[in-house]
């Protein structure tokens, strides 16, 4: 074989090799240790994106690179297919959302096996599959019946366009994470998770994964969010509805002396009651109600109120009196549903203080000599000492907490406590296109499970979106059923599981696949941990945190021996591109577009157009590359190999058409180095240690997920074989870049393996191994002075002895002509370094 790789030809050769050869099957009765990579698996919208190929291609380069070190590896693949895209999808297009989602399956795969992943498709799995949606309904119904599953009303955020429900995390600037439209607060009844249960759990379970960035690590402490302080009632007078007393709990017990006014949610019995005596009450809870309830959101929005006619007794003071407001910005499940703000350290409070003319106090103080300085144009959340609070005088923020904590003990009305801004996992949806809630609710028995032997409960195919709102609950036949314990009529659950449930479970699916059960227990403890784990860092608090979460619940119902799903986490960057604006500022995609020396023109209609910055690839910005023409042009392994040689993998890479060609013209380089002769008679060895050293180097680079490095490492070798003599070092370098190239170039690497005459696949090849002697330099520089000044440098066997080097340095010419033939009064030798000749 000749010419030029045609990578059309040989990728589409050596895909069905692997296939025919089974090559990355996993075995789990192997005996050699086990492995398993895993990509987090994509959404089936109907195409992969660059950034998928990015994620997939670093995760191939570990699975190949364990198999070529002797282990079985398991790298499967599936899909996370339920969710509210599907719905839009038949809502749009008229058709079923099963449809459109097994037809982006089917495009997805395929453009998944172009490009050459070694996966594990006997493992596939689809999460809107039954065969995979029946189990989870298996295993909610064991968290149900130990009682880490309950239903209760609560405060929501509500999508009025998408008609369900969202979690806090999938709310984005007041607005649905998926819809953009603003979301409003609701009361619903809703099932929920005990996450909460697992919060110390989890909290110390991440002193474990120390083969985590750190800063997921630190995204996951903070929303657990473990905090200590004092929760205490506030004595109430003026209440028309004789309601005595209100909790509240706080973290900075120490600024009890700073505070300005009791804040109450829409929802607490003060509002209620206050709604109820007074039309503009009332219409003030509505508002509130418009509102989402997201962390975010609420940081975000602007502070409003409304004061009741009720105020809260202090309890150091009992003649000092507290305003009790109706706050927008304080929500009933957070906590107690009432706050007391303190301006002066808190700047939510300092905000609401401002708008309703509020006193702001200052009670902290970087020493008590700046007592009597007033807060400025923000508020002072620093610790420091306390001043103007009585008795807590000169303590310090620590002492002071610890002084209203024993008092309000002491006194009983207050305790210390501990709280968390964890709070339980709401899982109820109302939609269609997600895993019915296993339940069934009986008039007589309330809600009772549905028998595993029903299981599993299947969507109904006939289903209409004619209008909003979910199908399920107004389907004629399949939500009406009799109770299986007490015969009478009844109905199912017509909510649908929230879909962060299905990817919380799936990796323990990809290692064990029973059909009578979701896993089978041993066999998938021979899998897990996943020892490398990749994804984007967008999921380090809900996919990660609920994942954590379900592998722990299932622990203490014993299901699984092990506590934690993922022993190696890494967080690979971005996939960017420039951005292009039309004159009426509509968004252009770059192949509507192209350079005109500095300007850039929209092809069709010769016009200018605005360029942008470079930004994450989104459908939204229209500045997404589709790979495929990308790999009809140039190949699957220009594509990875681009994907893995321009930046770090933990950051951005911004794409490129001159990146892709400089990895396309790679491949060719290597092609023509297995197909030149490069064998011949004697030795480089030279060569020999740049070779042994690049397998370490790049061995080392892979372990440490370095892949740029690796890639680096590998230029490096092709032009020190490029530079040598045909000879047998160089045939040997030729035939280990090969295998050093085959976790990243695999078309290539297995079509110049055979050009070689190897026998078999280089899928199946080892990895090479090196000679540490040959990593160790045996040569030194030695720097030679004269009289202090450098003058020359001399290459010296390294450990030479110092009579040797002296001898060395004398012999130098450049020494020689110096010392015009005087004799050196002294000469100090640094061993392995420099000799300095005093003339």
């Amino acid at each position: 074989m000749t010419g030029r790789f045609d990578p059309n030809v040989a990728d589409r050769r050596w895909q069905a090799r692997w296939e025919e050869a089974r090559s990355f099957a996993a075995d789990s009765e192997s005996a050699k240790p086990k492995t398993y990579v895993l990509e987090m698996f994509p959404y089936p919208s109907g195409r992969i994106h660059m950034g998928h190929v990015r994620n997939y291609t670093m995760g191939d380069v570990i699975a190949r690179y364990r198999r070529m070190q002797g282990h079985e590896v398991l790298h499967p693949m599936g899909w996370d297919a339920f969710g509210m895209p599907a719905e839009n999808a038949a809502m749009e297009r008229n058709v079923h959302p099963g449809e459109w989602t097994w037809a982006n399956i089917a495009t997805m795969r395929e453009q998944l096996k172009r490009l050459g992943f070694a996966l594990d498709w006997d493992r596939e799995l689809a999460t809107c599959d039954p065969a995979y949606y029946g189990h989870e309904q298996a295993l909610f119904l064991d968290l149900f019946e130990a009682g880490l599953v309950y239903r209760k009303e609560s405060e929501v955020n509500w999508d009025p366009v998408d008609m369900t429900v969202l979690a806090n995390e999938q709310v984005i600037d007041g607005k649905g994470w998926r819809s953009g439209a603003p979301v409003e607060r609701r009361k619903l009844a809703q099932w929920f998770l005990r996450i909460t249960d697992f919060a110390d759990e989890l909290l110390e379970g991440l002193k474990s994964l120390d083969q985590w960035p750190d800063k997921v690590r630190v995204m996951q402490e903070n929303w657990i969010g473990k905090s200590r302080g004092l929760q205490f009632r506030f004595r109430l007078t003026g209440s028309s509805a004789n309601l005595q007393e209100v909790d509240v709990f706080t973290t900075r017990p120490d600024t009890i002396f700073g505070a300005s006014f009791v804040a109450v949610a829409a929802s607490h019995p003060i509002a209620l009651a206050a709604a109820e005596a007074d039309a503009d009450a009332h219409a003030f809870v509505e508002e509130c109600r418009a509102g989402g309830t997201s962390a975010a959101e609420l940081e975000t929005a602007e502070k409003k109120g409304f004061q009741t006619s009720v105020e809260a007794v202090h309890p150091f003071n009992p003649d000092w009196r507290l305003p009790v407001y109706i706050a927008n910005f304080v929500l009933m499940d957070y906590g107690t549903g009432a706050i007391f703000g303190v301006p002066g350290h808190d700047q939510r409070d300092y905000e609401f203080a401002k708008k309703y003319k509020l006193p702001i106090r200052r009670v902290v103080a970087a020493s008590t000599d700046q007592a009597s300085e007033p807060i400025g144009a923000e508020a002072e959340n620093a610790p420091g000492v306390a001043v103007n609070s009585d008795f807590l005088d000169g303590l310090t923020s620590g002492q002071a907490s610890a002084e209203v904590i024993r008092r309000a003990e002491q006194a009983g009305w207050g305790r210390g406590t501990t709280a968390y801004r964890l709070r339980d996992w709401g899982v109820s949806r109302q939609r269609y296109w997600g895993t019915p809630i296993p339940i069934i609710h009986c008039s007589v028995c309330g809600a009772v499970p549905v028998p595993s032997a029903q299981l599993p409960v299947v969507l109904p195919e006939d289903v209409s979106f004619d209008v909003p709102g979910n199908p399920l609950d107004r389907h004629p036949t399949w939500k009406y059923v009799s109770c299986p314990s007490c015969g009478e009529a009844a109905t199912r659950e017509t909510d649908t599981l929230d879909t962060f449930v299905d990817s919380s479970w799936y990796f323990m699916r990809f290692a064990s696949q029973p059909k009578d059960r979701p896993f089978d227990r041993t066999e998938a403890e021979k899998w897990l941990p996943v020892a490398q784990y990749i994804g984007g860092v967008e999921h380090a608090i809900l996919h990660l945190l609920y994942a954590r979460f379900w592998t722990r619940a299932l622990q203490r119902i014993g299901r699984l021996g092990m506590a934690e799903p993922f022993k190696g986490l890494f967080t690979q960057g971005m996939v960017t591109h420039e951005t292009y604006r039309a004159g009426d500022g509509s968004w252009l995609s770059p192949d509507e577009v192209r350079r005109d020396g500095d300007d850039w023109i929209h092809i069709e209609s010769g016009h200018p157009v605005s360029l942008g910055r470079i930004e994450k690839m989104s459908k939204s910005k229209r500045n997404t590359v589709d790979p495929e023409p990308i790999v009809a042009k140039y190949g699957a392994d220009a594509v990875r190999w681009f994907m893995l040689s321009d930046s770090p993998p933990e950051r951005d890479l911004e794409w490129s058409e001159a990146g892709i060609e400089g990895a396309s013209r790679f491949v060719q380089r290597v092609w023509r180095l297995a197909t030149a002769e490069n064998g011949g008679e004697g030795e480089d060895e030279t060569l020999r240690r740049k070779l042994h050293r690049t397998v370490a180097a790049v061995g080392e680079a892979i372990d440490g997920l370095q892949f740029n490095k690796a890639v680096a490492q590998l230029y490096e070798l092709v032009s020190a074989i490029e530079k040598a003599a045909p000879s047998q070092t160089r045939a040997e370098a030729v035939r280990t870049l090969i295998q050093l190239i085959a976790p990243m170039a695999p078309h290539l690497a297995e079509e110049a393996w055979a050009n070689l005459g190897e026998a078999g696949l280089v899928a199946e090849a080892d990895w090479p191994s090196f000679d540490p002697a040959l990593l160790v330099d045996d040569q030194v520089t030695l720097a030679v002075q004269v009289n202090g000044k450098l003058r020359d440098t001399l290459m010296a066997p390294r450990g030479l002895e110092r009579a040797a080097a002296e001898e060395l340095a004398l012999a130098s010419e450049k020494v020689q002509r110096l010392l015009a033939g005087a004799t050196p009064r002294k000469v100090i030798v640094v061993p392995d370094r420099l000799v300095n000749i005093v003339a």
